[in-house]
């Protein structure tokens, strides 16, 4: 320690001229020499005339070059400047300057300045830089004085603040940054007091909201929110408070322009020793996430509209494929319609072959016997003034999307066609078109006003041109099926003979109800010498080809049997028939049989068809085991064997398709068969009309019929007593 700092003696002068006594020597020596901070006195010259070590350390020069010299002649040229600048100002104004902040850089404290303090936070790279580089002084100057008020220097204390400073510049930029951060983010930051009252000013939520500043401190921050959301933020605000637990929500605020925007909030109650002081929360603007939200929401909607539409295109398209008439494809399109668009009626209409006036045709609705038939209503004439007639007379949908724009386009509204339907408020009418003409109008209307969209329409011109096209096929259809049908009911018998000692009966179920038409048959005639000619055929094929075939068939076998009945003879001669005129491709079989219907006896010769039932009262039922020969037309010698019904017993002869369906092969449906026909009571046995009726309702239940059924039954009931 330095000379200069010794304590000095008692009877020693002090600055006013008067000896110290101890105590004030003391009292000197111990500041001089323990004191933190540090002390020095320079008189009016600036000299310094005392100072300590401590402040000898901060400013990194020895005491020895302090003392007796002016602040130029001992420190760096900028502290030098700032010492000399305050010590002037102190003895000029004769007044203190208290928490002056001087710089010190560390580069020019030398070796024996003090360690510089600890760094700062970790990851605060300024504040480490600062640690490094220089230290803060925080000075107070004091004007000096004698006893008789005469200014004698000044006095200077002097305390390392560097890590005070340094930590307050920490917190200062961790402020800016936490502000630039909620500017930077859109929110809005918000103190409120323990019972849920606002006790700090928020400047972002009055420019947001444009409140006053009263109105925001009296709580009316909730007066801008949604109306609709402004219950249930109010209660779930008060349910947060009252049990201290997060409040986490989002509400729509109305700016100062009049507009809503979306904000999420988030407050979080403060604790201290054990309660609430506070709650601070941050109300975030989240409309720009909401709004694209809503936009992925809905073309979301609009895709999966789109994939429903399509997916009902292509189930129409399916469905259509497999409608045979107009009135099932009627159906479809209402079903698939109405489902896509959501319409609540629609109808077809047809074109007549004038093309002057338009038929409504309904769905398909059962009839008698279980035929299906459409239901026709009253017909529009194409001037009328209604949508489907625009539609067709334009060739171009028709919209309207309300009464007053269907007014606006027929000049009056569209009375007395669908009066049962008054409360239609939006129609759709679309042209079918095959080959760039009108054949016919959709019609699609709803209870409520209904705008289509451009999709839509194009969904539903889609389904118009669909619709178009099945309906000119189930035409072309309809128009083959009429004349299959008077086909067929020209070549199977109208009725079967009726003989004292033999009863017969016959049913033909087509695989469809709307074809009624395909390649079964069965005839039964008189020869020559009254025996009886039986034949059951199948000719592969439906429609007027099949029939066309089974015709070709049974006048053949009609002019063979009137030549030779021989039932081998027969069938070698439509051998040679199908030899000479048919395609390779066709397969036909036939079972036939001569027989005398007073003894019962007779001869049989098969070409592939499946074997016949036998049925009798004193033995089970079984089907024959007899080879069933080959199709007409393949390579084979013809055989003929014996036949015959014993009294009380019947002989059943029918078609592949009574036993084989997808479900069921050959060998199990004959396996069923006669199954089935062993379950037949006796009343029914002894009956060839019920019989016929019972194998056939047994043997079809549960199964899809795939193929033409037909079945004949020959009974010889008992001789009366």
């Amino acid at each position: 320690m330095s000379t200069e700092t010794s304590v000095p003696h008692p009877r020693v002068s002090g600055m006013e001229g008067q000896p110290m006594d101890a105590s004030d020597a003391a009292l000197y020596a111990t500041l001089l020499k323990e004191a933190p901070g540090g002390l020095a006195f320079f008189d009016g010259d600036l000299r310094c005339r005392r100072a300590n070590d401590a402040l000898a350390a901060l400013l990194g020069v020895p005491v020895r070059d302090l003392q007796q010299r002016r602040p130029a002649e001992a420190l760096p040229a900028e502290v030098a400047t700032a010492f000399e600048t305050a010590l002037r100002k102190v003895l000029d104004e004769d007044r203190p300057i208290s928490d002056l902040d001087l710089v010190v850089p560390a580069a020019e404290s030398g070796a024996t300045a003090a360690p510089p303090g600890p760094p700062g936070p970790p990851g605060d790279a300024s504040a480490l830089a600062t640690a490094v580089e220089e230290r803060i002084l925080a000075c107070t100057w004091l004007p000096a004085r004698g006893g008789d008020g005469e200014a004698l220097g000044v006095v200077l204390t002097a305390l390392d603040v560097t890590e005070r400073r340094r930590a307050e510049e920490v917190i200062r930029r961790k402020e800016q940054r936490y502000r630039s951060l909620v500017e930077a983010s859109a929110q809005v930051v918000w103190v409120a007091a323990p019972g849920g009252g606002v006790i700090d000013d928020a400047p972002e939520w009055r420019a947001i909201t444009g409140q006053t500043p009263d109105d925001y401190a009296v709580g009316g921050w909730l007066s801008v929110v949604h109306p609709e959301d402004r219950p249930r933020i109010e209660s779930t605000w008060r349910e947060c408070v009252a049990e201290n637990r997060v409040f986490e929500t989002n509400y729509r605020v109305r700016t100062k322009s009049g507009t809503f925007r979306h904000f999420d909030v988030r407050a979080v109650p403060i604790w201290q020793g054990g309660a609430v002081i506070e709650w601070v929360g941050a109300n975030t603007d989240v409309t720009g996430q909401r709004e694209a939200e809503e936009m992925r929401g809905r073309l979301t909607e609009q895709l999966s509209a789109a994939a429903l539409r399509t997916a009902r295109l292509q189930q129409a398209t399916s469905m259509l494929a497999e409608a045979l008439t107009v009135s099932q494809v009627v159906q479809v399109i209402t079903e698939v319609g109405r489902s896509a668009i959501g319409a609540d009626y629609s109808a077809v209409a047809l074109l007549d072959d004038d093309k002057l006036r338009l038929s409504i045709v309904a769905p398909s609705q059962p009839g008698a016997e279980g035929e299906v038939r459409p239901i026709v209503r009253d017909d529009i004439k194409v001037g009328d003034p209604t949508v489907m007639s625009v539609a067709v007379r334009e060739s171009r949908p028709f919209l309207a999307e309300h009464p007053d724009s269907l007014r606006l386009q027929l000049g009056r509204d569209e009375k007395g066609l669908f009066s049962q339907h008054t409360e239609e408020r939006a129609w759709v009418g679309l042209p079918l078109l095959a080959a760039g003409a009108p054949i016919g109008a959709l019609r699609f209307s709803f209870t409520r006003p209904r705008e289509i969209t451009e999709e839509e329409r194009v969904f539903l011109e889609a389904l118009a041109g669909q619709c178009a096209l099945a309906v000119e096929r189930a035409l072309l259809f309809e128009r083959e099926h009429k004349t299959a049908e008077e086909l067929q009911r020209s070549l199977l018998p109208s009725d079967l003979p009726q003989l004292p000692g033999m009863v017969l009966a016959a049913r033909y179920n087509p695989a469809t109800r709307h074809v009624q038409v395909g390649g079964d048959w069965y005839d039964v005639f008189r020869l020559p010498d009254d025996r009886l000619a039986v034949a059951v055929g199948d000719v592969m094929g439906k429609g007027v080809l099949a029939a066309a075939g089974m015709g070709r068939v049974r006048n053949a076998l009609r002019a063979l049997a009137l030549n030779d009945p021989r039932p081998a003879a027969v069938l070698a001669g439509l051998d040679r028939l199908f030899s000479a005129t048919e395609d390779e491709e066709q397969f036909t079989t036939v079972a036939y049989v001569v027989i005398d219907p007073e003894t019962g006896h007779g001869a049989f010769s098969n070409a592939g068809h499946p074997p016949p039932l036998l049925i009798s009262p004193d033995a089970p039922a079984r089907v024959s085991a007899l080879e069933p020969g080959t199709p007409l037309g393949w390579p084979s010698q013809r055989q003929q064997t014996n036949f015959s019904i014993e009294t009380s017993n019947t002989v059943v002869f029918y078609s592949d398709g009574l036993v084989e369906n997808r479900r069921r092969g050959v060998d199990a449906g004959l396996e069923e068969l006669v199954a089935v026909a062993a379950d037949a009571p006796p009343e029914v046995v002894g009956d060839p009309e019920r019989l016929v009726d019972f194998l056939v309702d047994r043997m079809l239940a549960g199964y899809e019929q795939v193929d033409d059924v037909t079945v004949l039954a020959l009974h010889v009931p008992p001789k009366p007593a």
